[in-house]
């Protein structure tokens, strides 16, 4: 009797599966795709929200050559914006594509975030760190806008201090996890300045001067989450419950940073969901 012959997947299969990449979305500091704002819509939010986890799965997770496997997501975003994609998860962003009209940027920059994250593993300074979240976050607030119809070129601006804080806000919750898969995306000028040296990242318990620091990178990323929280006040009807939601998300999610007193190398600390709720709840009062 012969042995079985082990099968090797094909080069073109998903290298994750829908309900791995989606069932990622309970875990976000934001509400991904509220009930409230309807089948369609969320239909639209959760397409470009299993594209973008897609991407950063692939860029943080995927056995083999990542590099490669972008390269192949990109192809397959060619055939999403020509309608017939290979991946689940693309062939229901090509819907939404289609359906609204989207622009191909977004999604390019989110890919070459990845990209970068394969050959680029610490920043120097902070404007350096920003220009990653220009690739890495910002894309996922255009395309949002894009969704509702209300994607001016002012209320893009806005949603970039928006999402850009958030991507700051989920880096330092994550600095132990990050630290110990070999990523330091604090920038290395504030680490100098706070005497932060890179044994502190994976110590066991937070030391005094790295608790110094995350504070001093969690309010400049407040006071862009701040500074883009006008953005809810200038979108109209379901786009403001959704936007309201990431600005409330990520106030909770600071919350949640001072309440642990920056204990962030154990585990990534997370507010709950009333107190996401409530921070939610008073975005939307404060837009009103």
């Amino acid at each position: 009797m012969s042995s079985p012959v082990a099968t090797q997947p094909r080069p073109d299969a998903p290298p994750f599966s829908v309900e791995t990449i989606l069932g990622r979305a309970s875990s976000e500091n934001f509400p991904v795709a509220l009930r409230v704002l309807g089948r369609e819509t969320r239909m639209h939010l959760l397409a470009i929200y299993g594209f973008a986890r897609l991407v950063d799965q692939i860029g943080d997770a995927a056995p083999g050559n990542r590099i490669e496997l972008l390269d192949r997501l990109e192809e397959d975003l060619d055939r999403a914006f020509a309608g017939h994609a290979r991946d689940p998860l693309l062939q229901t962003l090509g819907a939404t594509v289609h359906a609204l009209d989207l622009p191909r940027a977004p999604f390019e920059r989110l890919i070459e975030a990845n990209r970068r994250d394969q050959v680029q593993s610490r920043y120097p300074t902070f404007v350096d760190l920003l220009d990653y979240c220009r690739l890495s976050a910002n894309p996922v607030g255009e395309l949002v806008l894009h969704v509702f119809g209300q994607a001016t070129a002012e209320r893009v601006a806005l949603s970039d201090s928006v999402c850009t804080a958030l991507q700051l806000i989920e880096h330092w919750q994550d600095v132990g996890e990050d630290a110990r898969a070999g990523r330091v995306y604090l920038p290395q000028e504030d680490l100098d300045r706070f005497g932060v040296r890179d044994d502190d990242l994976t110590a066991a318990a937070v030391t005094e001067p790295l608790r110094r620091l995350l504070a001093f990178e969690v309010a400049r990323a407040q006071a862009l989450l701040d500074e883009g929280a006008p953005l809810v006040r200038l979108v109209r009807g379901r786009a403001r419950l959704a936007l309201a939601g990431f600005v409330g998300g990520g106030r909770a999610a600071t919350d949640a940073l001072v309440r642990s007193q920056y204990e962030v190398l154990a585990a990534s600390p997370r507010p709950g969901r009333r107190r996401r709720a409530w921070a939610v709840a008073r975005a939307l009062r404060g837009a009103s």
